[in-house]
Order: C-alpha cells, then sequence, then structure tokens
C-alpha cells in the first residue's frame, strides 16, 4: 500500500519518511507530470532508484492495483483484520449505555488523542491514549472486576486498544465500543465535548514494574528483541540504512527527555498512522521508550502489522552515533520574509504583486487576505501564469510555515520569477497594513481542493448517511484488499 508523500513538503518529509537513499521508489500522480517534478528533486537529495509509474494511479488500476478511499488504510484495515482474527469482543452504543443507566460500575477510555478527546467523547470517558494503555492502566483502574470499555471515534483504535489489555492479560472484562463516538451518535446519545478526564501524568513503581512484566511477556510471545547503540549505530551507517527511530512516549516525556536520533511519534498513533511514519516495506523499526513497557507493545503490534521491529532504552537510544536528526532537504537558499506593510509600499511603487495563500484550503476559505488567491505548490507556476504573471512581477507566498513556502518559492526561482518574498498569515498586522480580510466568503472547486479528503468528511459534524458510509468502508478494508496486501498480517504468528 502506497504512502503519502505530497510534492508541497517532499523535501520536508522525504528523508524522514525514507531513510535509505538507495530503497526503490516508485512515484505515483494525476499522470499531470507531478511525478517527474518530485523525482527530479528526489535526485538532488541523493535518491538513485527512483521510477514513475505510467499514468500514475489510472495506471496502477488498470494493471490490477485497488485505489482506496480514505487514508491511514494499512492500519486500519489490520484494526479489521484484528477484530476478525481475534474476535475482538464489542459492546454496541445502546447497550452500553443500558449498562451505565443502570448504575454498573464501568471504567470508560478514549483511545484517542488528547486533541481528538477534547473535541467530542463518549460521556464520562477518561482519556488514555492506546500507546499508553499498557504503561498506565494499573493507574486508571484499582480492581479486576470493573469492566473496561475502550472507544475511539470509528473502529480501529477501539479494537486496538481494547486488545491490547486483552492480550496484555488484564484480569478485567475489555471491551471495545462498537463505532466509537459515531456510533454513539447514530444511536441519538449526545456527546460530551471540552472534557478534561486525562490520564495520570506520574506512575507508581508498583504499576510500573506490573507494565514492564506483562510488556515482557506479550514481546516474548510475539519475538520482540531489544537492541543496543552499538547495533542500531551500524544500521543508520549501512550501506542500506533502511532504519527507523521513534520516541513513543508522550509529547511532554519527549520534549523534556529529547533523543536526537529519535522522531516522535506517540504509540498510539504510529500504529493508526503507520503509512504517515514508514514508507519503506522490509525496513527495520526501532522503538524507544524509557522502561520498555510502552516500546515492547508497539514493537509487538508492529510484528503482527509484518514489520521488522525492535525496542531500545532512552539510555542506549543517546549513545547511537551516526546521523542525528536528518536534514529538511529544502531549498538551499533564504527566502526573505516581509510584514504586510513592505507589500502596500511596493504597491506604491511599482510592478505588480500577487498574493498567494498557501495555507490550507479550509484555512483559506476561513478567512483570507482580500485579492489573495488560493494554491498549493505543484499548482502555482500554472495558476500564476493563468493569472497572467510576469517574471518580473512580485510573488508573495502566504504561509505560516516558512519551509513550505521556501520549497514553493524554489520552484518559482526555476521557472524565472525572482522577486519573491514570504509573508505570515498574521490578520492583525495585514489589517494595520491597510488590507481586508476576507471571512467565510471565498469560494473554491471541489475538485481544486487537492488537499482536503472529502470521503465522509463531515461525519463529525451531524451527517448521519456520511457517517454510515465511513464505519461502512472500515469494516469492507479487508474484502478489498488482496491476498498480498493481506499476506503480511497472515504471516505474523499472533
Amino acid at each position: 500500500m502506497a504512502a503519502s508523500l505530497p510534492y508541497s513538503r517532499l523535501e520536508l518529509d522525504a528523508p524522514w519518511l525514507l531513510p535509505a537513499r538507495d530503497v526503490p521508489i516508485a512515484l505515483l500522480d494525476d499522470n499531470d507530470g507531478v511525478a517527474e517534478r518530485a523525482a527530479r528533486r528526489l535526485a538532488t537529495l541523493g535518491y538513485h532508484a527512483v521510477a514513475i509509474v505510467d499514468e500514475g494511479v489510472v495506471g496502477a488500476s488498470q494493471a490490477g492495483l485497488t485505489l482506496f478511499e480514505g487514508v491511514n488504510v494499512p492500519s486500519k484495515t489490520f484494526g479489521e483484520w484484528i477484530h476478525h482474527r481475534c474476535r475482538t469482543p464489542q459492546i454496541t452504543a445502546t447497550a452500553l449505555r443500558a449498562r451505565l443507566d443502570a448504575g454498573e460500575r464501568m471504567l470508560l477510555l478514549d483511545g484517542r488523542t488528547p486533541e481528538e478527546y477534547r473535541r467530542m467523547t463518549i460521556p464520562g470517558a477518561r482519556c488514555c491514549p492506546n500507546g499508553e494503555l499498557a504503561y498506565r492502566i494499573d493507574e486508571l483502574v484499582d480492581d479486576e472486576e470493573t469492566p473496561i470499555v475502550v472507544n475511539c471515534a470509528g473502529r480501529t483504535r477501539s479494537i486496538i486498544g481494547a486488545q491490547t489489555l486483552i492480550d496484555l492479560g488484564i484480569p478485567n472484562p475489555v471491551l471495545a465500543l462498537e463505532n466509537g463516538t459515531q456510533g454513539w451518535f447514530l444511536a441519538d446519545f449526545a456527546l460530551e465535548h471540552g472534557a478534561d478526564r486525562f490520564y495520570p501524568s506520574r506512575v507508581d513503581a508498583d504499576s510500573q514494574r506490573k507494565a514492564q512484566i506483562r510488556a515482557q511477556r506479550l514481546g516474548r510471545h510475539h519475538g520482540v528483541q531489544a537492541v543496543d547503540a552499538t547495533t542500531v549505530s551500524r544500521w543508520l551507517s549501512g550501506a542500506y540504512a533502511a532504519t527507523y527511530v521513534f520516541d513513543v512516549r508522550t509529547i511532554e516525556e519527549h520534549r523534556h527527555d529529547n533523543i536526537g536520533v529519535a522522531r516522535h511519534a506517540p504509540g498510539g498513533q504510529l500504529l493508526q498512522n503507520t503509512d504517515q511514519y514508514v514508507a519503506i516495506r522490509g525496513a527495520r523499526i526501532v522503538v524507544v521508550d524509557d522502561d520498555g513497557s510502552r516500546a515492547t507493545v508497539i514493537a509487538a503490534w508492529l510484528r503482527q502489522m509484518g514489520h521488522d521491529a525492535f525496542t531500545m532504552a532512552c539510555e542506549q537510544a543517546r549513545r547511537i552515533v551516526g546521523p542525528a536528526l536528518p536534514p529538511d532537504g529544502s531549498a538551499p537558499f533564504v527566502l526573505g520574509s516581509v510584514l504586510p506593510s513592505a507589500l502596500r509600499q511596493r504597491d506604491r511603487a511599482s510592478a505588480a504583486t500577487h498574493l498567494v495563500d498557501l495555507r490550507s484550503s479550509s484555512a483559506w476559505l476561513s478567512a483570507h487576505v482580500k485579492g489573495a488567491f488560493w494554491s498549493i505548490r505543484p499548482r502555482l507556476v500554472a495558476a500564476l501564469q493563468a493569472r497572467g504573471a510576469t517574471l518580473g512581477d512580485r510573488i508573495a507566498l502566504i504561509s505560516d510555515d516558512a519551509d513550505v513556502a521556501r520549497l514553493a518559492a524554489r520552484d518559482l526561482l526555476d521557472t524565472g520569477y525572482a522577486d519573491i518574498v514570504h509573508v505570515c498569515h498574521d490578520p492583525a498586522r495585514w489589517r494595520e497594513a491597510g488590507f481586508q480580510i476576507a471571512e467565510g466568503t471565498g469560494e473554491l472547486a471541489q475538485a481544486a481542493r487537492i488537499d482536503y479528503v472529502f470521503f465522509a468528511h463531515d461525519r463529525h459534524a451531524g451527517n448521519r448517511d456520511a457517517a454510515r458510509a465511513y464505519l461502512a468502508w472500515e469494516q469492507d478494508l479487508v474484502a478489498q484488499c488482496s491476498a498480498l496486501e493481506i499476506g503480511a498480517f497472515e504471516r505474523a504468528d499472533l
């Protein structure tokens, strides 16, 4: 299954997503020439084995490959496969509500990120991302009888979270909430918004010891091995350095104790969005934490997904000798940043200035500088040409991410534009300079918004049909996969 590497961020994300420069890479596009441009950029970064799929995604489909809707397809497919393979017990929203209304004591755990949890959750649920379950469960439940229900917004993290606790040998009854918050909404039950019941920040020594024992037992069952700094240093410096190193602790722990060679990837999200972190099939994945409980559980899941996963303690990770964080590979020039007032002075003085908003299409539709048009890097040159821009005009790139603006500017420089500046989207600054901010008045054709996934996009905004369509899509993923695509899961020793 293909990983997403948008051309707008290609030089920024490729070193992370593709740590081995000699790995064979196949690029797909819409048969619109973007793959050729991406191949040239990758070549400048040192990638030597880049091929382009003829006719892009259309050619792939004609060759018999399945094209999937939606995002994070490998992880979601794996979740459904685990549900069928392990028969993960579930509870419907109606049954859960009846038991709660009857006064039964139950522990509801939301296995998503804190940001998603705050947005909406099951009333009374407590936030504990799946990657933290193994480490913190004994701080969350104080007996062996209370039923534990794990939910997410749909299906995958409910299933993986519940099965994690079952596989660890937690004695309590454990259930996945069928269809998550969407199932709760479809049953006409109200969701809670703005909840703040988070997992405990501290884990005592006894709970930590129990977590380690359970994780070690699970790791042995799935063949998880620990590696040392010498081994990983050798992997990273080898001719075929297809090795990923991830710190799966919380963002607070990562910031407090940043291990330079390891990219932060919260454990639950590394499983939920694996294709956003790992693109090379057959690569080694080294999972880092401080006591082994979280890393071992995440590595066990990754191995079941078909990855070659190992664990490493933070102490060992600090000793790794090799490349630290990879360079971003972005354009080797400094793109000047100016205040909006400088653009107003330019307007009074001379030639045309074109305002280009490089933020997301959703952000542009919400609010943008009046007169600025929305575009993205692969379509920017064509968009300027369609507006009659000349090579002598000034191009002002509006973005909250200077690196994204710098990459787009590099394409403009290669085309012949020379007067290019970056401007932050700060409405107050723009208003001070005399520009107007258009709020909610812009229009973009759906076909133009290639940065936005429209598939069931409003399922969390009250669209019941979209929620039903999304849940049906998740449940049908395994049936859409070929034997080759499912084979990696089936070879895993469950």
